[in-house]
């Protein structure tokens, strides 16, 4: 096979990307220039690399295949630049790390510090994206970690393959974030059909995933009067009492004057547990301190 490390490039993005177009606009490639280093994979493997379905492109057997090797092959030449380009410069360990926003915003600080004392030769990049983009992300080679987050009752986080190696680092129980001088002032709980009228701030809806921010199961259809991803967004319109939204407790810490947070009666409590996911196969050290970083933080 003659394939050049461009196109091995090309393969990891569509992995993680899952489709050709924001394959194209991560690379800064055309669309055309993206599906012409795919046919000519194709061609050279001798084999149908990629799946087009209507939900976007998956590797084929034979894809997923050409990627595992793709991760080595582009390691080897990312460490090779590395060494020549180093000179004199201490060396250092890279972990490439993905993070949920409420799993990030909560942990990634506090890890990274600890890190930064306990083992100072290991450099960690982060990254925010939704769970399937972080997921796709680490099958694909483009993330050795990433912090995610599920719901009840903790199914896998999909079916595809390989499978994800989960570490389970905490339980943190949902609860609603509420103005202090609002409606809720001086309370500690709320009954869930309290809630049924108010106004919430979530996250855009997408396909990827649940309507973030309003509380699960609340009776009849949400008022949605604000929509913003940002926790800081969320919690500003909170404290400025235009609506209420969810968060996990352990954000708590992290709190702005003006809000408080309540938990939810008259409903089981919403349990999110915490995870560090990889690909499975040894870790490297480097990969094991980051773990244990994120560990002690959650």
């Amino acid at each position: 096979m003659d394939i050049s490390s461009t196109g091995l490039r090309v393969l990891r993005q569509i992995a993680e990307s899952g489709s050709f177009t924001a394959a194209a606009a991560r690379l800064g490639y055309t669309q055309s220039a993206v599906s012409r280093q795919a046919a000519t994979l194709e061609h050279s493997a001798g084999a149908t690399l990629f799946e087009r379905r209507p939900d976007g492109v998956r590797l084929t057997p034979a894809g997923l295949t050409l990627l595992r090797h793709a991760h080595t092959i582009l390691a080897s030449l990312t460490a090779a630049e590395r060494e020549l380009t180093a000179g004199s410069l201490p060396q250092t360990e890279l972990v490439r790390l993905g993070a949920v926003p409420s799993a990030g915003s909560a942990i990634l600080p506090a890890a990274l510090a600890h890190l930064a004392k306990a083992d100072p030769q290991i450099t960690v990049t982060t990254r925010e994206g939704t769970t399937p983009s972080l997921i796709r992300a680490l099958r694909a080679g483009s993330l050795d970690l990433a912090v995610l987050t599920s719901r009840p009752p903790h199914r896998p986080f999909d079916s595809e393959l390989p499978r994800l190696n989960l570490q389970t680092v905490a339980d943190t129980e949902l609860v609603v974030a509420v103005s202090s001088t609002g409606q809720f002032a001086g309370r500690t709980t709320v009954h869930v059909d309290e809630l049924a009228d108010a106004a919430w701030i979530a996250a855009p809806p997408s396909n990827s995933g649940p309507l973030l921010g309003v509380w699960p199961g609340l009776p009849g259809r949400p008022r949605v009067l604000h929509s913003a991803r940002d926790w800081l967004t969320k919690l500003q319109l909170v404290a400025g009492g235009f609506g209420v939204t969810t968060v996990p407790s352990g954000l708590s810490t992290m709190l702005l004057p003006g809000v408080n947070l309540l938990r939810v009666d008259g409903t089981p409590p919403e349990i999110r547990r915490v995870h560090v996911a990889r690909l499975n196969g040894h870790p490297t050290p480097a990969i094991t301190a980051a773990t244990h970083a994120i560990t002690t933080a959650a």
